[in-house]
């Protein structure tokens, strides 16, 4: 496992659209086991692919409880309920953070590091982690989102 290299918010790379995982494999699980390692270095609920430089539909997420982390290769959106006003920050916007309107709650399915698909339903902050980075699969980023007035830098 290594740490990698979070891409920062002026990398065109954040703004490209991920690509599906054909295979899930072992070049995929060294992905994201440094993803999780990555993520956790960097006190971070969630990682997308895309923020550390590989254009592949690929998603953790820990709420550092003892459900974590998830893995979500291939994720797409069931259904979305509700919505809430959440304060959010990003990885790749270093001492950024602003309120956002995310899903209340979600159901996504995904693939997980066995290739095996699965379903994950998110209620409050699994839900908001889960709507955040798969933005990040599409090239949409936290900052795209953020109520007018609210962004806060923090030195």
């Amino acid at each position: 496992m290594a740490i990698r290299n979070v891409r920062l918010d002026t990398d065109e790379i954040l703004r490209k659209k991920s690509k599906k995982v054909e295979v899930v494999d072992d070049k995929i699980r060294e992905l994201v086991d440094d993803m999780i390692e990555t993520m956790h270095q960097k006190d971070g609920v969630g990682l997308a692919a895309p923020q550390v430089g590989v254009l592949k539909r690929v998603v953790v997420i820990d709420l550092y409880d003892d459900k974590g982390p998830y893995v979500l290769i291939n994720p797409e959106i069931i259904k979305e309920k509700g919505e809430q006003e959440v304060d959010e920050g990003c990885l790749s916007f270093p001492n950024k953070f602003a309120k956002v309107i995310r899903p209340a709650e979600i159901i996504v399915k995904a693939l997980d590091r066995d290739g095996k698909e699965y379903k994950l339903k998110g209620k409050g902050l699994l839900a908001q982690a889960i709507s955040h980075e798969l933005d990040h699969l599409e090239g949409i980023l936290f900052m795209d989102k953020i109520i007018p007035g609210t962004l806060e830098v923090v030195k």
